[in-house]
């Protein structure tokens, strides 16, 4: 009979060869190792539009403490750690979805362009776009969700140019004058409006102001969620009986402000108002069982949202190929 090994004593017996003991003298193939994927697109179909979702890179917020706020430093560390992820560091991708509806090309937020402020992974969403086969002059239009710098970054390149020749750019009005008032946005901001001045002003002759609950361009409907921004806007995007929602900075992450949407973001304009803004959106997204796509997601940000006891959960939709 076969002596019983118990499941330690497997391990300690695999723990205490070495692998030429363990496998005898089998020869491996030497390959070097590849590096980091070269192209950081994702490509889907709702109903007869084709999504591209293009990466501006990696956004890096550091430590948490003080940027998410509401629950205990414990606590927070606990949510994080419970879900493998980093408690001192909080990484946030940068999604930018390209509808095609077959008479129209859309972008949908533009990244950080030239600046640096959040790391050296940034502004690579240009990159992003030939990667996809798209090219920056065949965009129609470009939809802001808000005028924060990680989302308007990218309209015009180091010369100063637009990106975009031949793009009509939409904004919610009560955000491009914000962010582009150095009385409105404070000092503490100047940054923020910088950027928004070096980008939107270069293209205010061809800005057009979205309102709530309209469908400003086909397949496109505006739902303002403020707080966040002052003007912050999510799109429920539709084509050929199907939807999907980007939900711009709704939440900026799938753990922290989702489990506990009532946290607040320091980021926020209006903390409070964007819990509200948060918890009323995302009832409508798990009640209508709407899929989402998360700007600062992990990678590509393509999922849908359930609702738990006090909070919600978000659920990665299978890549497909």
């Amino acid at each position: 009979m076969t002596p019983d090994v118990s499941r330690r004593s497997l391990f300690a017996l695999g723990a205490g060869l070495g692998a030429s003991a363990m496998l005898g003298d089998m020869a491996y193939a030497k390959a070097p190792k590849l590096g980091p994927a070269p192209q950081y697109f994702y490509r889907f179909n709702v109903g007869d539009a084709e999504v591209t979702v293009v990466a501006d890179g990696a956004l890096d917020l550091g430590n948490p403490k003080g940027t998410f706020t509401g629950v205990s430093d414990e606590e927070m560390s606990k949510m994080l750690t419970d879900n493998f992820l980093n408690p001192a560091d909080i990484v946030l991708e940068q999604n930018s979805p390209v509808v095609n509806m077959g008479d129209k090309l859309i972008l949908f937020d533009t990244g950080m362009g030239t600046s640096k402020m959040f790391g050296s992974a940034t502004g690579r969403q240009q990159k992003s776009l030939k990667e996809a086969g798209i090219k920056a002059e065949d965009i129609d239009a470009v939809v802001f969700s808000h005028g924060h710098i990680d989302h308007i970054g990218g309209v015009v390149g180091e010369d100063g140019k637009n990106l975009f020749p031949n793009a009509q750019f939409y904004i919610a009005e009560s955000d491009f004058n914000y962010w582009t008032d150095y009385d409105k946005a404070g000092p503490k901001l100047k940054d923020f409006v910088d950027h928004a001045k070096k980008n939107l002003m270069p293209v205010r002759d061809r800005l057009v102001f979205y309102k709530d609950d309209q469908e400003f361009l086909p397949g496109v409907h505006a739902l303002a969620a403020p707080g966040h921004t002052v003007g912050h806007t999510i799109f429920v995007i539709s084509s050929g009986g199907k939807s999907f929602c980007y939900t711009a900075d709704l939440t900026h992450h799938p753990i922290l402000l989702m489990e506990k949407p009532r946290m607040e973001f320091s980021y926020d304009t209006d903390p409070k108002q964007a819990a509200g803004s948060r918890v009323k959106m995302l009832d409508m997204l798990a009640a209508n069982k709407i899929p989402v796509l998360a700007y600062h997601y992990p990678w590509p940000g393509v999922g849908h949202i359930a609702k738990t006891g006090e909070g919600f959960h978000y659920i990665p939709e299978a890549i497909t190929i």
